[in-house]
């Protein structure tokens, strides 16, 4: 049983959906186990919990299931083939990505060393087969109930106290994850970075609590105006940075320019007087950059185009492509015919 979603697969979530308040996940448990009847029991055991329930049937594949799908919980067989369930709880324990996932070792032994070993390289429970079903829902529903509140302490230290938004760790994280899947997978991914004009000047004349006003208002206006998987996050200062996973440089275009049109037309109202804000944009794709991108490259990429954006007047948008600094705003067919699509 090869990567095979043993309950409706068009329920899961993607990675642009991790830690999203905003996107409702079902729970989510990945079954590691070489025997297909282990599988099918754990099916029937947890579909009346409402529970998705995916599952590998070798240790490598089970790694990759778990980095690509980031289940909330893990169920481990300790004597798989190949690669044991210890080797893939340690592998899984030192992934940045999957490391919080709770694991619950399936054992068919009672030893005690087996058990110490396994809590010592970081599972939080073990299930001895055969297994009582109500046993297992209990022990699952626990797992989970852990891994909630983990996410609820991992996402209040990812969010920017004043817009709300995806702070800047978290997106440096997630920049880095999702770079490693565009390679893996030869997929597009681009990063999009605003910045608000003359910030400075609203900040001196009107205050910095307005200046609050304006950043929150603008950062109401991306998140808004981006799509359900894009990652939005305040970059620092009055920067704001987007992330658009497996989005190809043209495709980034319109959502670019929809973004900057949603900054242009936010008002924000001071001493009965109202004030408008423009931003500018830089876009850069991991497919026009070349080489084996970092992602400070690609955080350089973008910079670049958002600098051309605003020595060009500001309130347009620049996309980097091929050490070429291209003007969009106002021509759609900028990029020409060899762009993404």
């Amino acid at each position: 049983m090869r990567g095979r979603a043993l309950r409706d697969p068009a329920r899961g979530r993607g990675a642009g959906d991790e830690l999203n308040p905003q996107v409702p996940n079902p729970n989510r448990v990945l079954v590691i186990d070489d025997n297909e009847s282990i599988h099918k029991l754990v099916v029937a055991r947890l579909r009346p919990e409402g529970l998705e329930v995916i599952g590998e049937d070798d240790g490598e594949r089970g790694i990759e299931r778990a980095v690509s799908s980031q289940p909330d919980v893990i169920l481990l067989d300790i004597g798989l083939p190949n690669v044991d369930g210890f080797e893939v709880c340690r592998r899984l324990k030192e992934h940045p990505s999957t490391r919080n996932i709770p694991i619950i070792f399936l054992t068919g032994t009672t030893d005690t060393e087996s058990k110490v070993r396994g809590l010592d390289l970081g599972a939080v429970d073990y299930v001895t087969k055969p297994f009582d079903q109500v046993e297992l829902r209990a022990r699952v529903r626990a797992a989970l109930r852990t891994k909630r509140l983990q996410d609820i302490l991992e996402q209040q230290s990812f969010l920017d106290g004043l817009t709300g938004l995806w702070n800047r760790s978290y997106l440096d994280r997630r920049l880095e994850s999702e770079l490693n899947v565009a390679r893996r997978y030869g997929r597009p991914l681009t990063l999009v970075l605003a910045d608000v004009d003359h910030f400075k000047r609203v900040n001196d004349s009107l205050g910095h609590l307005f200046g609050d006003i304006v950043l929150q208002g603008i950062a109401e206006g991306l998140r808004a105006y981006a799509r359900r998987s894009d990652i939005v996050a305040r970059y620092g200062g009055e920067e704001f940075a987007i992330l658009l996973t497996d989005t190809t440089l043209r495709a980034a275009l319109h959502v670019s320019e929809r973004l900057r049109m949603s900054a242009e037309n936010r008002h924000c109202e001071a001493r009965s007087e109202v004030v408008s804000v423009t931003a500018s944009f830089g876009v850069a794709c991991s497919e026009d950059i070349g080489g084996v991108l970092t992602p400070e490259e690609l955080i350089r990429a973008a910079d670049l185009a958002l600098y051309a954006s605003k020595d060009a007047g500001r309130n347009c948008v620049h996309m980097y492509r091929d050490g070429e600094l291209i003007l969009t705003t106002g021509d759609p067919d900028a990029l020409g015919g060899s762009g993404a699509t």
